[in-house]
Parts: C-alpha cells; structure tokens; sequence
C-alpha cells in the first residue's frame, strides 16, 4: 500500500471521528502550546536583558568591589564597608599603574536618597563621578536636554530621565537649568540625619533603560565626586570601573588576577561579559526546567492518544478483517494507525505553535504595560519564536503521538482475519 494511499485512509478515517479526534488533538494543542509560549517568553525575556544589560555595560571594563563577605548595608548604592576592607577614591592611581593593559579607572560612590522639588518627591540612587572619565567609558551617560559638563561646579548635577519623568507619560517636573534638592539619609549618626543640598540640574541623560547595574541609569542622580566626598562625609567609594585596551580574555584574566593580588584577595573583580555569560546559563536552565514542567501535558495527551486507538482498535476490529481478507499486509495496518496518530500530533503540533505564540504575545504584552507595578519602567519583551523551538515543537508533537500509538497499531496489525470478522 503506497503511502498516499495509507494517509488519505487514515485521515478519511480521522474525519469520521471529528469529536473524538478534535478532543485528542485538543490535548497535544494544549502541551505543545504550553512549551511554546513558555519557551518564547524566556527567549524574548533573555534577549531583552541581556539587550538592556549590553547598553549600561561595557564588554572592556572590569568592576572592583571590596569582597561581599566585608561589605555592609545590602550591597551596591549602600555599602560602605564596616570591619572589613574598603575602597578608597585614590586607589585608582595605584590601579592605574598595575599593568600596561589597564587604560584608565573611574571611582563611583554611591548613596540611596531622594530628589525633591516643589511638585515632586522622587526616590533615586545619587552617584559621585568624574564626569569626563564616566563617560568615555559608558557611552550612554549622554545628555538629552543641557549637557554633561566637562568641568562641573560643585552644585551641577545630572540626571536620569525617570528623575524628572517618573512615570515617562510626557509628563516632566523639571529640566535643564532647574533648581532640585538632593538628600539622603545619614544613618551613620544617631539620630539619623538627613542630609541635603541644592543643586542645578546641568542635563537630563537620554533614555538608557536595562538595570543601570553599573552603568548609567535612568534612575541615578550624578554629582561630582568632590562634592560626593564632602556630602556623603567620606573618600570611601563603592567601587572602581576599571577600562582595559581590549575586552580578550587573557587581558580580563591577566587584569583581573593582578588587581586581586595588588589589594590581597580583599576586592572582588568582576567582568561585564562574564556576568552575560552567566545569566545566559541561568536562562537555559530555566528553559529547560519549564519544558519539563509543560512536557507533563503532552504526556497526557500521549496517553489520550492511546486511549483513542485502543478504542478505535475495538471498533473498527471487523474493518480490520475485512481489509486483511482482501490481503491488506499487516505491515499496512500497522501503518494505517501510526499514520492518523501522526496526523493527529502534527496537526495538535501546528495549531499549538499558533495558539502558544499567541499567548506569549499577550502575556509579554501585559508585563510591557506594566499592569504589575512595572509602570514607565517596565521590560518591554518581544516573544521570540526561533525555528529551533517551532521544529522542536512540532518533533515533539509528532514524536509523542507516534509513541503512544505504537502499541495499540501493533495489536491492530496482528489481529487474525478469522477473528476480526468474527468480532461483535
């Protein structure tokens, strides 16, 4: 029996069942769906961070921190160290000098406060920087409105566009050449102090999204890191960008290990491209830890499938005799059942795709408009659909329905004609 012939049977056979064969692919819809749209959610949530990640990193830089284990105050933007080791704004000097690779090093103190005006009361990291050096190592600290001054006065401060607009709807508080207070809470005192001074607003950057986890960021306050010292009361800073001649990995290790050395195993030196790297890994466990949560749906739908081919076996037993009467192989009855599995599994398998892609849109869709508290600063993630994930979908479709098929065809093929015309 060709095999067109054994298709075009299986499928004629399929549409004289529609209910029974809608609710089966019903259920390989159901699990190949789930995996697509699980699946092109974290793929498009990984692009997009890792995106946003690349516009406040620079792949040529290393960050030094004082190790983890001697910082307090729940890590960066707060951490002055207590007993243990800390960074000061001078030893960038020392950096500077301990290898011909490193092209230059930037300190950044940090402290979590607040911007005030007279309409509004805006919670923001404010940082202490060299504003010229700051920004040939990140490109993005750019001014949108005003400028970044190359040699700023003691009261010029720039800002983050989600500083003046918090809810980035147009609506702006301030710019330019406007007047802010900034302050923060001096909790190295008791009573706690709050600490404050007035500054002119020398530009807003433009908008840098991703997490401004070292970089520049929509939510910081910068100042010059002279008046830093006096207003934070210290020359300690939170940690030293260090920009390297090249981002190879010999120079990063090379680089790396003497500055470990230099300050005695004490600071911790972490690489940009090395942070990428490992939430790539993060991702592609958590990819793989959902496809098997929503491969149990499938496995349902597998066992669905061979519930409806045992049924069709007792059914369609006299159909069975018949056919091998007239000298239908069993080999061809065995294909015959395999065959409206299959179709049952790629049709379940395309449809799924459709559905699952759709349902990622909407879910991404709904995290974008940040209906969960994400507001003007919410991800905006764009599912990702790669032909990796629908030729697996549709493998998997298939594969699965085939599988749980074989069984009940091989009892099909193996029915004697005598018997099956015998059967009531």
């Amino acid at each position: 029996m060709k095999s067109i012939d054994v298709f075009g049977y299986s499928f004629n056979a399929i549409k004289l069942r529609k209910l029974r064969s809608a609710l089966t692919t019903l259920g390989v819809i159901v699990g190949i769906a789930a995996i697509v749209a699980l699946l092109s959610i974290t793929q498009g949530l990984q692009t997009t961070i890792t995106s946003e990640l690349n516009q406040g990193l620079s792949a040529n830089t290393l960050i030094v921190r004082p190790s983890s284990g001697n910082d307090i105050g729940g890590g960066f933007g707060q951490g002055i160290s207590g007993t243990g080791f800390s960074l000061y704004s001078n030893y960038t000097t020392e950096i500077n000098s301990l290898s011909p690779d490193i092209e230059s090093s930037v300190a950044v103190m940090s402290r979590s406060g607040y911007i005030q005006t007279e309409n509004l009361k805006q919670s923001a990291t404010i940082y202490g920087i060299d504003f010229n050096q700051y920004a040939q190592v990140y490109p993005t600290f750019k001014a949108e409105t005003g400028y970044i001054p190359t040699d700023p006065l003691e009261n010029q401060a720039v800002v983050g566009t989600r500083i003046n607009q918090p809810g980035q709807n147009g609506t702006i508080f301030f710019d330019a050449g406007n007047i802010i207070n900034i302050a923060w809470v001096n909790a190295t005192v008791l009573p706690p102090v709050d600490e404050s001074y007035t500054a002119v607003v020398a530009g807003v950057l433009e908008k840098v999204g991703g997490f401004g986890s070292n970089g520049p960021s929509d939510t910081g306050v910068y100042i010059p890191i002279e008046t830093a010292q006096s207003f934070f009361g210290t020359d300690q800073c939170d940690m030293i960008i260090v920009t390297l001649k090249d981002s190879d990995n010999a120079t990063v290790t090379s680089v790396s290990k003497a500055i470990t050395d230099h300050f005695s195993n004490q600071v911790s030196v972490t690489s940009p491209t090395a942070m990428i790297d490992m939430l790539s890994s993060v991702f592609d466990t958590l990819q793989l830890f959902l496809v098997g949560i929503a491969a149990i749906s499938l496995l349902v739908a597998g066992i669905g499938i061979m519930n409806i081919m045992f049924v069709s076996l007792i059914e369609r037993t006299r159909e069975i005799g018949i056919l091998k009467s007239l000298g239908m192989k069993s080999r061809s009855v065995l294909s015959i059942f395999l065959a409206e599995s299959a179709i049952i599994g790629l049709i379940g398998a395309v449809a799924g795709i459709g559905l699952g892609y759709g349902l990622a849109a909407i879910v991404a869709q709904v995290i974008s408009s940040g209906v969960f508290g994400g507001g003007g600063g919410a991800l905006a993630i764009t599912p990702l659909l790669t032909p990796t994930v629908i030729a697996g979908a549709l493998a998997f479709g298939i594969g699965i329905s085939v599988i749980f098929a074989l069984y009940p065809a091989w009892r099909a093929s193996k029915l004697k004609p005598v018997d099956a015309l015998r059967y009531e």
